[in-house]
């Protein structure tokens, strides 16, 4: 099933795991009886809203910066972000006396832009849908002679995001099924991995937003898409289009890519607030949406699903609620 490329493999992810043992929370995997009742299968929530700055990504943005050499750090990191890696790689590279610069969306949610400014970092603002923050970051990186960090194409992050499902398979074992969210791929590339050495008969599905499925698009046709800037309330999957090195991991090694609606995602928001006291942003919904909607098929099986991200503030968060409809019984239901 799996055939993942020479360059990258499951040794890098053993060795995140090394470098970001002490310094990255072992999130908690969690449990639904309620869900798990509803769908009649087990689902296994590796619960990464409670990482350090909120999301999986600081194990992939502290390994890049980790990995990098003394004359490397010197010269200080660049990448871009929409909040969640902008917060990673900023308090990475804090922790490692490593300046950091920043380019986030004007548009990127306040509370994503005062933790990347309170971790340190200089943020340079753009315009998503006119700029392409791409060339803009290589171009400032250029300039100030800085390291870019690609946020989803890099080695070391796609290593370090790997060492979510890692530790979700070492905790329960082999699954079935696993859900993992996908905005640049980083994090489903390294859950490949993990899958690959560790559950190898489990069937891995990449979840987009129904109006950002530019990887679901690459997968159909065989070849890289782009997109224009997916209008959805996930903001941490508004992304353009995969990396080539995290769209060759895929195409090669992925059951599916699915996709879920925002109207999904508010639904699961609020499923987790009530049922499950967590506080989860959209984009950290997308997996277990996905999961519910493949009802039928998920029935009687161990299930994993990875909870990216919890980076909300109280005004998003009550808009949301209100916004969200209570699960039912119905697979149809999110």
């Amino acid at each position: 099933m799996y055939a993942v490329s020479n360059e990258l493999d499951f040794e890098e992810v053993e060795r995140a795991e090394q470098r970001l043992r002490g310094v990255a929370h072992r999130t908690p995997v969690l449990q639904s009886s309620t869900l798990n009742a509803w769908l009649g299968a087990e689902v296994f929530f590796k619960c990464e809203n409670f990482q350090r700055v909120g999301a999986f990504k600081f194990r992939g943005g502290y390994n890049a910066v980790a990995r990098l050499t003394p004359e490397q750090r010197a010269r200080g990191v660049i990448t871009y972000s929409s909040g969640n890696m902008a917060q990673a790689v900023a308090l990475a590279a804090r922790m490692l006396n490593v300046h950091a610069t920043i380019v986030m969306p004007a548009d990127a949610p306040q509370a994503k832009k005062a933790a990347t400014q309170g971790y340190g970092a200089t943020i340079v603002e753009y315009d998503r849908h006119r700029d392409d923050r791409e060339s803009l970051t290589r171009q400032l990186a250029e300039q100030q002679g800085l390291y870019f960090i690609p946020p989803f194409g890099d080695e070391g992050i796609i290593a370090g995001q790997g060492t979510a499902a890692k530790e979700l398979f070492d905790d329960v074992g082999e699954l079935d099924r696993l859900y993992v969210p996908i905005g640049g791929g980083g994090l489903l590339s390294g859950s490949l991995l993990s899958a690959k050495a560790l559950s190898p008969a489990c069937e891995v599905f990449g979840v987009e937003p129904e109006l950002g499925n530019d990887a679901q698009q690459s997968l159909r046709l065989g070849q890289l898409v782009r997109i224009a800037t997916p209008q959805t309330i996930a903001d941490g999957a508004q992304t353009q289009a995969l990396s080539s090195t995290t769209y060759n991991i895929i195409r090669h090694n992925v059951t599916d890519i699915v996709t879920v609606t925002d109207q999904q995602l508010l639904n699961m928001l609020r499923f987790f607030a009530e049922r499950m006291k967590m506080v989860v942003e959209p984009t950290g919904c997308l997996a277990a949406a996905a999961a519910v909607q493949a009802a039928e098929q998920i029935r009687g099986k161990r299930v994993g699903v990875i909870v990216s991200g919890g980076n909300l503030d109280s005004i998003q968060l009550c808009k949301y609620l209100a916004l969200g409809q209570a699960l039912q019984c119905q697979p149809d239901a999110v």
